[in-house]
């Protein structure tokens, strides 16, 4: 049983006390929560300790789950680390460029995942066996308004789970963003439109928003002789393809339905144990966050010039 703590009880931090709560394979020795009312209700929920800082955790726990505000994952996952306790940090890595590389230097010798939650999503798993050359990409993720996370943009938000899926699938960085983005009811990016063109040709469109009138988790791309179309949400997918005699095939993925909050989790505990490369890995989950910030930025210079064009600037 690995002994593992969760850092951070907030909305999504709370699943992830669920989760180790039920493993069979670790168990929830207690969580770090600065906010007294919710942290006597977690511990009395799941039974479990509540540690009084990341100090405490020291010689108490093997592995730790980070669901902290992302300020604050570069400077909890080092001192976890150093500790040398193994991490589990939810995405993005961190907030920044000089964060990230921090969390990959202090993670010399120990585990570190990064919280990429999509990779372990039933379509997900079905897709990454079918494909073979993906050209072109169209994105979707759409949420109704919810206070949670607005302390980063929508990009690191929730575009960022496509972002990661589209340079694993790709295998390459692009070479050119193209972006524009809108606040509409915080101070940040709430509406963001990405165009990635990769070095071998590829293209994806990635649109997300968090002020939507309903919710939409979709991925559809194109690669010869194929289509193929996922629902993260219904974790189902299907392919269209077309055969040397132009013969018109479909195909429903075989996708198997799992939580997939649980097989990251298992995934996680598959690298603590066999001191293995995990599923995730900080390098993957940096480049992630580069190219996400590649599109903030262009989206602020687009945003220069709208007020240019607009007389406000």
């Amino acid at each position: 049983m690995i002994r593992t703590a969760v850092v951070g009880t907030g909305n999504f931090g709370k699943n992830h006390a669920r989760i180790v709560h039920r493993s069979a394979r670790a168990q929830l020795a207690g969580i770090v929560e600065p906010d007294a009312a919710r942290a006597e209700a977690v511990s009395a929920e799941y039974g479990c300790r509540v540690f009084p800082s990341l100090e405490s955790l020291q010689g108490q726990v093997d592995a730790a789950i980070v669901a902290a505000p992302t300020n604050l994952h570069a400077s909890i996952g080092t001192a976890l680390l150093e500790s040398g306790i193994d991490v589990l940090m939810e995405k993005p890595i961190a907030e920044d460029m000089a964060g990230a590389l921090r969390l990959e230097t202090a993670a010399k010798g120990r585990v570190l995942m990064v919280g990429h939650l999509e990779r372990f999503n039933p379509a997900v798993l079905a897709l990454r066996k079918i494909v073979t050359t993906p050209l072109f990409f169209e994105i979707h993720r759409m949420s109704a308004f919810s206070p949670r996370s607005l302390d980063v943009d929508v990009v690191l938000d929730l575009m960022v789970h496509d972002i990661d899926l589209v340079l694993a699938l790709v295998g390459a960085m692009p070479e050119e963003v193209r972006a524009a983005g809108v606040s509409v009811i915080s101070n940040k990016v709430d509406i963001a439109n990405v165009r990635l063109a990769f070095p071998n040709g590829c293209v994806a469109n990635l649109t997300a928003s968090r002020v939507s009138t309903e919710k939409i988790r979709k991925m559809r791309l194109f690669q010869p002789h194929q289509y193929i179309s996922i629902d993260y949400s219904r974790q189902d997918g299907t392919s269209i393809s077309i055969d040397e005699n132009r013969q018109i095939g479909f195909q429903v993925l075989a996708a198997e339905k799992r939580e997939p909050l649980e097989a990251q989790f298992d995934a996680f505990l598959d690298a603590v144990e066999r001191r293995a490369a995990p599923a995730v890995p900080a390098s993957e989950a940096t480049r992630t966050l580069e190219v996400a910030l590649d599109i903030l930025a262009k989206i602020e210079t687009h945003a220069r010039i709208v007020a240019k064009t607009l007389g406000t600037s």
